[in-house]
């Protein structure tokens, strides 16, 4: 099953034409975290707030996909805007991505009960290969084995966002620069980065003072080819606990999770369901969502 990962990984880095994999981050768990995928989001709320995920993907198999995330965003205190940032790192077995944005967001009001916000999002992004972790009887080329490859590549985001206090409705893309990524001295080595795009949107009906619905969904991709939906519902008790089911298509089925504290700590969990054939090979995928709300520092 190494094997398996270990071509697959190679083929969405070296080879993204030919891949179903995408070449950004996942988590089941975006609706806490939108911020990641969306540098609009930045400054929508009147506080700052820290976000970390942590997902354990297809568990029971050698090397296994992790990733993991940190962000911190908020508003300035007077101005119409926001800023923050994200690294993230995401290793399966020999392969791995890194990277570090910081994100700029100014929002507008469009009539009293709704605004919409423009971000933008500047950083780096490393990839990496350890060839002398790969070890196969067959391998794809013998002088992957023998070194460490690593390219380092720009990466610029646009978004939008827009809310009420109710709902809300966002278009983002990541990857605009479409960077050659160069890993190694082969013609199969030299790849260029697909723009990817992230279409999502929510609302939240109150059902009465202790019990809350909020669906949710994200549209993902790169368009036309390798598009993937998520489908989410999750229900909240007295805006303190909360349990929700996920549906991503040609993927997983998730299990979420979660409890707030006082209206300040957030934490999350959820479990996913693989449905593919890689089910037979793992005991599923674990996701861990931890946040922190400050002080508001608006009205």
């Amino acid at each position: 099953m190494k094997r398996i990962i270990i071509i697959l990984f190679i083929g969405y880095v070296l080879f993204p034409n030919r891949a179903m994999a995408q070449q950004s981050p996942m988590y089941t768990q975006y609706m806490f975290n939108t911020f990641v995928y969306n540098p609009a989001v930045a400054g929508i709320d009147p506080f700052f707030q820290i976000r970390s995920n942590h997902r354990f993907q297809w568990v029971g198999i050698a090397d296994p996909p992790l990733t993991n995330s940190i962000s911190y965003y908020g508003p300035h205190r007077e101005l119409p805007m926001g800023y923050g940032g994200y690294i993230y790192y995401d290793v399966t077995g020999p392969t791995s991505k890194a990277g570090a944005t910081g994100s700029y967001a100014y929002n507008v009001g469009i009539t009293d009960d709704i605004r919409l916000s423009m971000g933008v999002s500047v950083g780096i992004m490393q990839y990496r290969v350890d060839g002398t972790q790969i070890n196969l009887k067959d391998p794809i080329d013998q002088a992957l084995e023998e070194a460490i490859y690593s390219s380092v590549v720009p990466d610029a985001n646009l978004g939008v966002y827009l809310y009420g206090d109710n709902y809300y409705a966002g278009f983002s893309t990541s990857q605009l620069i479409n960077t050659k990524v160069k890993l190694y001295e082969q013609k199969t080595g030299l790849n260029k980065l697909k723009a990817h795009f992230y279409l999502t949107g929510g609302y939240l009906f109150v059902i009465n003072d202790d019990f809350k619905i909020e669906p949710s969904a994200m549209i993902k991709g790169t368009a036309p080819k390798q598009i993937q939906l998520d489908l989410n519902t999750r229900a909240i008790y007295q805006d303190m606990v909360w349990l929700g089911l996920s549906v991503r298509t040609k993927d997983a089925l998730s299990l979420l999770i979660g409890y707030t504290y006082d209206n300040k700590i957030h934490i999350g969990y959820s479990y996913d369901f693989t449905i593919t054939d890689l089910r037979k090979y793992n005991s599923g995928t674990h996701e861990i969502m931890i946040g922190y709300r400050f002080s508001d520092i608006k009205m």
